[in-house]
């Protein structure tokens, strides 16, 4: 809009312009008040209390969360899986190497009478065998019975450097434990071919007297478990198993790098004989995964229906309503009426309010080009009638004009006089419609006593009967006093047109304070309305007063004006005449 639609002054009732370009008549279609583009009340509805929706950036995190829990999943999985093997192999070796103890307390019992006491003295006596140093935990309830748990833990558990070599012994193994290790030994190695473990049994000196491998005599006194199993601790423990390169499979698990140790003490009366010592690698990755292919088929066939259900879901609520969207902005596009409604199925909460938006725009924009249509046909028809008016008026003055009397060719230039006037009336109206259409209103207020009697005064100076009546005084609205002003001076000029003389108009305004709005009755004493011209009244170019210079824009610049402002105008039943309620914003309630 130009700098130059500044209203002139406020003593007339319709808005006069100082001027305005051409451009501003070009405005008054395109700004046209229409609903604004917001969801309507039921839509508004259905997302507060309807069916719940996510919104994009919490499906887009639950997606991201599970694709990043599906992988680190396994792999917890597999530290667990890799556990489990490790204590099952801790399980089975504590039950072989207490077997074997007992085997060798049995044995030892049986031939300690029989035994050459010259290798140690009196193997009865109480002296064989290293003094039991450490002593399980008390636990009255569990009687005789000392059941020993796994519980190693690849987490948790430090893993040993690599099993050390043999060291060659200083004196030879104590005798009679040479003869049980002797008895020992076919057992022991008939039992590797099954249990596939490393058996050694060592005397109280530390020194192997049976043994799966060939390292008789040799001492294993330094090595950790040893030292503590020779004090009566029974000892569970992980080494490295060395520096083999590990296979691709292989080299994902840590428990495919490492052997589990187990040492049993053999006890009798109070004193350590000597150990067994047990050395097992547990089953690796690889061979865990041969063993379960089909556990792990059916584990992978399950992620596969995981991510179908995400993709799915991701397509359900993502995808499928943009492309329902893109749809409806192409059947749009090409000039379809009614294609863009709100999704039923919007899936999440933004594109459920991007639907409601872009429906709402597009009603909008359908609703703005039906009245630019309109708004057209209206001015061209407007236009058209004292045009054709003005161009026969000109062709018989120019053809004709010599021979006219002087009467006549005065009467065809009244009718050109006229006909200008009218159009000027309507460039005049016209421009005071785009003004209050883009309206812009800024923080005013108007004293609604000052006003209305400033009307009523000078509407009685120009012969019209005006009665107020209201109580209201100190409440002020939202509305410049010139604007509030020109709208009553309009609806009194639109009295006076129509009622003729004796025009009589009343003015009651009362508050509403529930609404904090300030609500005006405009009654006159008119023909009043027909039924049929009701709904018709606020549309540009209607009037019932066209052959007294109606241009039929008051109203529709009335109503303009009044929502600009957050008010509206409303034609309320009455049994004579017309009467109009106005209703304003209140800013400040009278005092009273």
């Amino acid at each position: 809009m130009c700098a130059g639609c500044a209203p002139s002054s406020a003593r007339s009732a319709p808005i006069r312009w100082k001027r305005c370009t051409a451009s501003a008549i070009a405005w008054a279609p395109a700004s046209k008040p229409i609903a604004a583009i917001t969801p309507t009340p039921e839509a508004a509805g259905k997302r507060g209390g309807g069916w719940f929706r996510l919104r994009l950036r919490t499906i887009l995190l639950l997606i991201n969360l599970v694709v990043l829990v599906l992988p680190l999943g396994s792999i917890f999985v597999l530290r667990i899986y890799e556990s489990a093997l490790i204590r099952q192999t801790e399980s089975e070796l504590i039950a072989q190497g207490a077997v074997i103890a007992a085997a060798y307390q049995t044995d030892y019992t049986r031939l300690a009478g029989h035994h050459d006491p010259h290798a140690r003295g009196d193997v009865q006596s109480l002296d064989y065998g290293n003094p039991l140093l450490w002593h399980p935990p008390q636990n009255p309830g569990n009687g005789p019975w000392r059941p020993r748990s796994a519980q190693l833990d690849l987490a948790d558990d430090k893993v040993r450097p690599p099993v050390p070599d043999p060291a060659v012994a200083d004196t030879g193994a104590d005798p009679l434990a040479q003869t049980l290790g002797h008895e020992l030994t076919p057992v022991l190695r008939g039992a590797q071919l099954y249990t596939l473990a490393g058996i050694r049994v060592v005397d109280y000196n530390g020194i192997v007297v049976a043994s799966t491998s060939e390292d008789l005599g040799a001492s294993l006194i330094t090595r950790e478990e040893v030292t503590r199993a020779l004090q009566g601790e029974p000892v569970s423990l992980l080494r490295w198993r060395g520096t083999e390169p590990p296979t691709p499979l292989e080299s994902i698990s840590r428990g495919a790098h490492v052997s589990v140790l187990v040492a049993q003490p053999i006890v009798h009366d109070g004193r350590v004989l000597g150990a067994v010592l047990l050395v097992r690698t547990p089953a690796n990755i690889k061979q865990a995964i041969l063993g379960k292919r089909t556990a792990l088929l059916r584990g992978a066939l399950i992620l596969l229906l995981v991510v179908l259900a995400l993709s799915l879901f991701t397509s359900l609520t993502i995808s499928r309503p943009v492309h329902a969207l893109i749809e409806q902005a192409r059947r749009a596009a090409r000039g379809e009426r009614g294609a863009v409604t709100p999704l039923r199925h919007a899936g999440t909460r933004e594109i459920h309010e991007l639907s409601e938006t872009i429906a709402a725009m597009a009603g909008t924009l359908e609703s703005r080009a039906a009245y630019i249509r309109d708004f057209a046909a209206h001015v061209s028809h407007e236009f058209k009638t004292p045009l054709t008016s003005m161009q026969g008026a000109v062709e018989l003055l120019r053809e004709h004009g010599a021979g006219m009397s002087g009467e006549e060719r005065e009467r065809f230039l009244g009718m050109v006089a006229a006909d200008a006037n009218r159009l000027e009336r309507l460039v005049r109206r016209l421009l005071e419609l785009a003004r209050a259409d883009v309206l812009q209103p800024r923080q005013e207020q108007a004293a609604i006593v000052d006003i209305v009697n400033a009307v009523a005064t000078r509407q009685r100076e120009l012969g019209l009967e005006v009665v107020v009546d209201g109580q209201a005084a100190g409440a002020r609205v939202a509305i410049a006093a010139e604007v509030l002003d020109s709208i009553l001076g309009t609806l009194c000029d639109n009295a006076r047109q129509h009622a003729g003389a004796g025009a009589r108009v009343t003015i009651r305004y009362a508050i509403d304070p529930a609404a904090r709005q300030l609500m005006i009755d405009f009654s006159d004493n008119g023909p009043g309305i027909s039924p049929g011209n009701a709904a018709k009244i606020f549309e540009p170019f209607f009037t019932t007063a066209r052959e007294r210079g109606g241009t039929g824009l008051g109203l529709s610049i009335t109503r303009s004006l009044l929502a600009a402002h957050g008010g509206g105008i409303a034609l309320l039943p009455a049994e004579r005449g017309a009467t109009f309620r106005l209703n304003l914003p209140l800013v400040l309630e009278p005092t009273i």
